[in-house]
């Protein structure tokens, strides 16, 4: 089992003033101690222009970090592809690992908000056709030390990748995939699949079984565990974790419903995103308040045992998996991201530790 934390430069629900500069530097502050406290790998996002998060390049402060750190594994969480040339990814990629000594987990996405699409000037409806031919031409670079392609988008007569990656990327690569379409995409590229807590796991396990399904008709073989991203709140204190949740977590949840306006009928008629139309319907009978439950209900918050008897539950339901936190976001105070991190390490990853021998023992 991989245990890994989330950082995703956000500033909205903070004070008023609060500076992107002041963001950028808890961000590292809290990326060093996760290296310090035993954590297996660093995931910081791509995201652009808005409070919601900030990260336009995170193969840059994955190579800052990488500098300020002796072991965690560097995770680009994820490298949107469509934003990108297949070329430059590569080259990114495969130099910071270089960098790094072989500690990068290749991590991508195709991106959900307009917000970030149309300053990018790339019409949206291409996002899927664009990862699916950007996403293997990566892929295959990074295995062979060239690059190139015929494809629609990214024509790319052979180039080679210099420095040339001297480490294989399989095993060390990964998709984002909260539609079914791009579960079933992370299979064929044969990638780890990773999605976000955000509804019961009797309706999130639809999308692993069909990642499973691609995977074995693709490869022959079983998939890796899937990465499971959660908003985490640790606390000693029941009552105090419960609310720390409902203020920040909720307010995560508020700042994705801004950002990516889950509910407006514009995905009905995007191409590539029909998965997230037939979805805005029941959004919007279920209002922010419904969303607000189901979405905390979800979430691995609470004290080091509550945490752990959730995981349980999550672990009965969908066999092994991973885990990402993330620990700081929607105006949760430093000091407070700090002390559940320290307390998660200290109290929830030993028992983490010991299913993984269990699940390692029983395969």
């Amino acid at each position: 089992m991989e245990i890994g934390v989330q950082v995703i430069f956000q500033s909205y629900g903070y004070p008023e003033g609060f500076s992107d500069q002041q963001v950028v530097d808890e961000e590292i502050h809290l990326s060093v101690l996760a290296d310090e406290l035993g954590f297996d790998a660093l995931w910081p996002v791509e995201h652009h222009f808005e409070d919601y998060s900030f990260c336009p390049d995170n193969t840059e402060f994955l190579a800052y970090i990488g500098a300020r750190t002796k072991r965690i594994k560097l995770a680009t969480g994820a490298v949107i592809l469509p934003w990108h040339t297949p070329l430059r990814v590569a080259e990114r990629i495969a130099f910071l690992d270089s960098l790094t000594g072989g500690r990068v987990i290749f991590g991508m996405g195709r991106g959900l908000s307009r917000k970030e699409y149309e300053p990018m000037g790339i019409p949206m409806d291409e996002s899927r056709e664009r990862f699916d031919e950007a996403a293997p031409m990566i892929l295959d670079a990074l295995e062979t030390g060239f690059v190139e392609g015929d494809g629609k988008f990214y024509p790319q007569a052979r180039a080679a990748i210099r420095p040339k990656p001297s480490r294989s990327f399989k095993g060390r690569a990964s998709s984002v995939a909260m539609s079914p379409d791009s579960a079933v995409q992370a299979g064929k590229l044969g990638v780890r699949m990773v999605l976000f807590s955000e509804k019961p796991y009797d309706q999130q396990y639809q999308s692993i079984d069909l990642y499973r399904q691609s995977w074995r008709e693709a490869h022959g073989s079983e998939p890796p565990a899937p990465m499971i991203c959660d908003f985490t709140m640790c606390h000693a204190d029941a009552g105090r974790a419960e609310e720390l949740a409902r203020e920040h977590v909720g307010g995560y949840l508020a700042s994705v419903l801004h950002h990516y306006e889950i509910a407006s009928d514009h995905y009905k008629t995007m191409k590539g995103y029909e998965h997230y139309g037939s979805q805005v319907d029941t959004i919007k009978k279920l209002g922010f308040e419904g969303m607000y439950e189901r979405y905390l209900g979800v979430q691995c918050w609470g004290t080091p045992e509550q945490i752990l008897e959730k995981y349980a539950k999550r672990r009965e339901a969908l066999g092994p998996f991973n885990i990402t936190g993330c620990f700081r976001y929607a105006g949760l105070p430093l000091e407070e991201a700090e002390k559940s991190m320290r307390l998660y390490a200290a109290e929830v990853m030993p028992q983490l530790r010991k299913w993984a021998a269990e699940d390692e023992k029983a395969a």
